[in-house]
């Protein structure tokens, strides 16, 4: 058996090594995404036909600064006559969260920081028996969901939905009361909402 010596060009086999890394490592792409530290989280995909058209790198640069959340509860019976103006809107004396700071406390009006989908929920207690409370959800004075709560025979009844919503920048959301007067004492009524994803 013979070995035969086989001709290599040093320069051109560092320059593959130097391209391909380390033996026996795995590729950018192959690991979980980088985390960089400040304002910018940048995402490679080795799948770059997924990413949106005109991004040939397969990478995406997401703000680090999105998060947006908040929780906010009642510490004290909220009656109609609380409610400024007749506007009817539920005002919120506890925060519980509230990251980002987009949601003012004096006004209870959460102000939507970019466009994207933001989930809402909401828990608003009824007073009194013998009465009908409903609860909608406002997007800039209008409708998107609502909830009553009419148990003629039930003194402690609660209206409560949640759900999706699209908002753009600067959008503004909060609760109005329709109907029926609310118990918010001892932490019962509440309301969430958080960006799931920006568009």
């Amino acid at each position: 058996m013979h070995l035969r010596s086989v001709p290599f060009d040093l320069p051109i086999l560092l320059g593959v090594l130097l391209l391909w890394g380390p033996l026996g490592s795995r590729g950018q792409n192959d690991t979980e995404p980088i985390i960089l530290e400040g304002k910018c989280l940048v995402v490679c995909d080795s799948t770059p036909s997924s990413e949106p058209a005109g991004n040939a790198l397969g990478m995406s640069v997401r703000s680090g600064s999105g998060r947006v959340a908040f929780s906010v509860s009642r510490q004290t019976n909220h009656e109609p006559t609380d409610m400024s103006n007749r506007t009817m809107i539920i005002y919120f004396d506890n925060i519980l969260v509230n990251v980002g700071t987009h949601f003012d406390q004096e006004s209870s009006v959460f102000l939507a920081p970019r466009r994207g989908v933001y989930s809402f929920n909401f828990h608003v207690v009824k007073a009194y028996n013998r009465q009908t409370i409903q609860v909608s959800l406002m997007v800039n004075g209008w409708p998107m969901i609502s909830a009553f709560a009419g148990d003629q025979d039930v003194t402690r009844e609660a209206a409560t939905n949640a759900g999706l919503v699209i908002m753009e920048k600067g959008d503004k959301a909060y609760l109005r009361l329709e109907r029926g007067n609310l118990m918010g004492g001892w932490k019962y009524s509440t309301f969430s909402g958080f960006l799931v994803f920006p568009l």
